[in-house]
């Protein structure tokens, strides 16, 4: 697509809705079962608290979606949490919110995925051997979407978003009615006891509050993604921040709403599931091989009618595609944080490339490789992997809400004083932001207090190294812009004392008659060609030759009593720069293009260590003169036609030598060089 396309790729609501917010509606498929597990590590004695966590979880998921929905008014550029930060609370608090928030998108796509990989294998028990392969396809296949375009994107994953709201809506409508009517379902597991878990029986005081936030830390997982939107408002259509705030509203009305029809669900069907299946009593056959169905797809078998029912099969397939494709909130967030962090120079400058479709390819690919290694390292596991999870949320929401009570501050307290109804709404949104920041301060201290020990310390040493190496990244981009900076143009556009052109034979052919006729062009105040002496014998026939074709170029010979080539040569070059440090030097390598890759097993590397050698000696340019073989050329491998090469029976254009600073060969010795 042409970069001026790129207005064409801005998504509708109804597209952004599942690009965007997919993460925080499917993470309803488990946030209730992160819940539960918690509170079954004591038997079945706690179980009594969930609804109190999950209306606490409800009202931290409203409190945080009214202050995104002032980020995206605010600040509608797309920097999102990092941008407010940066703005209101400095460049380095910004770092901290950008480095958990990259190490958060890596960790949702992980557990998003592995999240869908275990509704597939309740629904088909027989894939459980085959956990990691099928995640790290997934990821494979979000990525080659994703490459696609954010719009082509948002096509291929609506369909399964939307159909994924409409089954848990009508799941849990349909099994509240029939609790009301009297017959309420059951799940698989009610008849079931859990054993708690040694030291968690009787817990009273303390324990048991920290048992209770533990599983309210687990149950947060629900706002994970909220603040995605923030991060991609220019995706939306214009008006860009009124559609991104009606978006936002919209998501966090449907994730409230399917999150308590769940947990309600849950506790009247009486969903019993625990981290480890040998602590289920009432079981038999062997506990170890018995495979627990996740929350969700107890609760489809319980209203539908069983495991062989159409419900059942079309709530699992929707929750397995909306939880692989929920990473796809990640797929938009971290490529375009990352493009905006590079625009900053805090990130190498590839990432904020656009590719052949006007996505950020570079950031996709970082992406997809960092979270299939996750996933291959845990094997998978939505367990071991939740608890690196939400970490960086919450950081991003406290430093954020406490950047925008800044910046309320700011803008109540400018003068002129703003109008009496900018004023008001001004008070109102500092409030929201206020007890915001207040609210997941207090979560984030939770989450590290409850998580830290059992995994959470990996996400936190990331997001440590990150911060480092963006540091570390800032200051080499400063420090080259501060070298190369112009201070007096006239001073740098002095023209050398001298140029000394110097052009590698090993050979007297084409190629080096070629880089000869080169180098004269250039008209340098001095030609000479230079060949090393690593056999007396061949070197003393390249004279003779040489002096028979009567070149009016002096042939100078180097010894090398060791058979080294790049050294003697460096040394020589570095020599003239000594005397004359005024003087430019000129060194010409003459190569040859080959067509086959096997062709270039057959020349060794004298002419790649020449160059990446040479590059580093200050006033020296170095210029590799190709010559292309016929196989470099042929018609019926256009992909290896170099350029400038034209089909059989087309009339050649002059060849032309190009200058570049990267090698493109290597030859067996200089002037005798085999090109890429």
């Amino acid at each position: 697509m042409r970069s001026e396309e790129l207005h064409e790729t801005l998504l509708p609501k109804r597209l952004a809705l599942p690009i965007f917010a997919s993460d925080p509606l499917s993470s309803v498929a488990y946030a209730t079962q992160e819940i539960l597990l918690v509170l079954t590590l004591g038997g079945l004695t706690y179980l009594h608290f969930t609804p109190w966590i999950a209306a606490a979880v409800v009202a931290l998921m409203a409190v945080v979606v009214l202050s995104y929905r002032q980020v995206v008014r605010a600040y509608p550029s797309g920097g999102g949490s990092y941008e407010v930060v940066s703005t209101n609370l400095g460049d380095s608090a910004g770092l901290v919110v950008a480095a958990s928030l990259l190490v958060d998108y890596v960790m949702t796509v992980a557990v998003s995925v592995a999240s869908g990989v275990d509704n597939i294998i309740s629904a088909v028990p027989e894939l459980a051997g085959y956990r990691v392969l099928m995640a790290v396809g997934f990821v494979a296949l979000l990525t080659g979407v994703n490459l696609r375009g954010v719009r082509e994107s948002g096509r291929a994953f609506a369909a399964p978003t939307y159909l994924f709201i409409t089954g848990v809506l009508i799941m849990v409508a349909t099994g509240l009615v029939r609790y009301l009517l009297g017959h309420a379902p059951a799940a698989e597991s009610a008849s079931f006891g859990i054993a708690a878990k040694p030291g968690d029986t009787g817990l009273a005081g303390f324990a048991l509050i920290m048992l209770c936030l533990r599983s309210f830390s687990s149950g947060c997982t629900a706002l994970t993604g909220v603040e995605a939107i923030s991060n991609g408002v220019p995706a939306f259509r214009k008006p860009k921040s009124k559609n991104a705030a009606s978006t936002m509203s919209v998501m966090g009305i449907l994730a409230v709403v399917m999150f308590v029809g769940v947990t309600a669900l849950a506790l009247v069907t009486k969903v019993h599931i625990t981290d480890d299946s040998c602590r289920l009593t009432g079981l038999t056959g062997d506990c170890a091989s018995y495979t627990q169905r996740t929350v969700i797809a107890q609760l489809a078998s319980a209203v539908f009618g069983g495991d062989h029912s159409v419900g059942f099969y079309f709530l699992q397939a929707a929750t397995a595609l909306v939880l692989i494709l929920a990473a796809n909130t990640a797929f938009n967030g971290f490529p375009l944080l990352a493009s905006i962090l590079a625009q900053h120079r805090y990130l190498p400058r590839q990432l904020h490339n656009r590719g052949d479709r006007l996505a950020f390819s570079n950031g996709i690919l970082a992406l997809a490789m960092a979270a299939g290694l996750l996933l291959w390292f845990y094997n998978a596991d939505v367990t071991s992997l939740i608890h690196l999870y939400i970490l960086g949320v919450f950081t991003s929401f406290t430093l954020s809400q406490t950047g925008m009570v800044r910046h309320w501050n700011r803008v109540l307290g400018a003068e002129p004083e703003p109008e009496p109804e900018v004023r008001r709404r001004g008070q109102v949104a500092r409030v929201i932001n206020a007890v915001g920041a207040v609210v997941t301060g207090l979560v984030l201290v939770i989450v590290l207090a409850t998580k830290f020990l059992q995994g959470a310390w990996l996400a936190v040493v990331s997001a440590v190294v990150l911060w480092v190496m963006m540091r570390g990244i800032r200051r080499h981009y400063d420090a080259t812009a501060a070298e190369l900076a112009v201070t007096d143009p006239n001073a740098e556009l002095v023209r050398p004392s001298r140029v000394v052109a110097i052009v590698l034979v090993s050979t007297i052919h084409k190629p080096t008659l070629r880089a000869l006729a080169y180098a004269r062009a250039f008209r340098p105040d001095h030609l000479e060609a230079l060949t090393v002496d690593v056999d007396r014998e061949q070197t003393a026939a390249l004279q003779g030759h040489w002096a028979q074709l009567d070149v009016d170029v002096p042939l100078k010979v180097i010894a090398s009593p060791y058979r080294e080539i790049t050294r003697p040569v460096v040394e020589y070059v570095r020599s003239i720069r000594r005397t004359s440090p005024r003087e430019v030097v000129g060194v010409f390598i003459p190569e040859y293009v080959v067509g086959h890759w096997w062709e270039h097993l057959l020349h060794n590397q004298s002419a790649l260590w020449l160059k990446s050698r040479l590059l580093f000696t200050p006033g020296v340019m170095v210029t590799s003169v190709p010559w292309q073989l016929t196989s470099s050329t042929r018609a019926d491998h256009p992909a290896r036609r170099a350029p400038g090469a034209t089909r059989r029976g087309e009339p050649a254009p002059p060849p032309h030598p190009h200058h570049h600073h990267r090698p493109v060969g290597h030859g067996s010795r200089p002037g005798d060089g085999q090109g890429s």
